[in-house]
């Protein structure tokens, strides 16, 4: 069978001993005793990478990227620490990914650990490419059919916007974020996101459908899993109630002439 990136990755990650594999908001990070040396990013904030990050040396970074932009980024939040990116899918060899695996690892194993080191592991390379829904999940059939219903719900409203925020598509009432659909790595659920406020999360969420999202939950926000199913009937109000929420008095008043 054919091998694909994901598998790459982590037979070459977990090749170096007493590495363990953590989940870390929806991504892998790769630690031996508790420290990163590689996380492993699919599509973060909408970038379309397949890339590892990596805790490499001092001077790595710089001369990587200059060399090879093709090949190398700075990571955001951990780029100005020095990590280097690496695109996974762009052709680069194997052969160079595991050796700068390894440069990351040894940079912050003990000693002991680092020392002990054999010839750096060599694998057959993937040859599976990826799905564009395995890259972005809301690419796939089952989203773009959620997605196509729902862009039409929004844009009907007066002065709504399409746009995206972290990498998600929002509809905007003016400037305001209303409803927003998102499909969080690590957990895969097609969810949409609407403001209800906090009075309405706790009825709504006995409905296990519903959920309360990380990050604006606290705000008033709730989320309906329509992974398998969607109810209009359901969907349609709730975003007419975040929609006058944050919309304007002239909105509000071209939504409903006649009040």
């Amino acid at each position: 069978m054919s091998k694909g990136i994901s598998q790459a990755v982590r037979e070459i990650c977990l090749w170096f001993p007493e590495v363990e594999e953590v989940l870390s908001h929806g991504s892998p990070d790769f630690r031996v005793r508790g420290k990163t040396f590689a996380t492993y990013v699919i599509n973060h904030h909408g970038d379309g990478r397949v890339a590892l990050w990596l805790n490499a040396p001092p001077g790595a970074q710089a001369l990587q990227v200059k060399r090879e932009p093709k090949h190398f980024f700075v990571p955001p939040y951990v780029g100005p620490r020095g990590w280097l990116g690496v695109n996974l899918d762009k052709g680069i060899s194997w052969k160079v990914v595991a050796r700068l695996v390894r440069e990351a690892y040894t940079k912050v194993a003990p000693a002991r650990l680092a020392s002990s080191l054999g010839d750096t592991i060599e694998i057959t390379p993937p040859t599976k490419p990826m799905k564009p829904e395995e890259i972005d999940p809301l690419q796939s059939k089952r989203a773009q059919s959620v997605l196509k219903q729902l862009r039409a719900i929004c844009l009907s409203l007066p002065e709504t916007s399409e746009g995206t925020q972290f990498g998600s598509p929002v509809w905007r009432a003016g400037k305001k974020v209303f409803a927003q659909a998102y499909c969080y790595r690590g957990d895969l659920r097609l969810k949409l996101a609407f403001w209800v406020g906090v009075d309405q999360q706790g009825l709504l969420t006995r409905d296990r459908n519903f959920s309360i999202p990380p990050y604006m939950g606290h705000n008033g926000w709730i989320a309906l899993d329509v992974t398998e199913e969607a109810n209009w009937r359901e969907i349609r109000p709730l975003t007419l109630f975040s929609y006058r929420h944050f919309a304007n008095g002239r909105m509000l008043k071209s939504l409903d002439p006649g009040a």
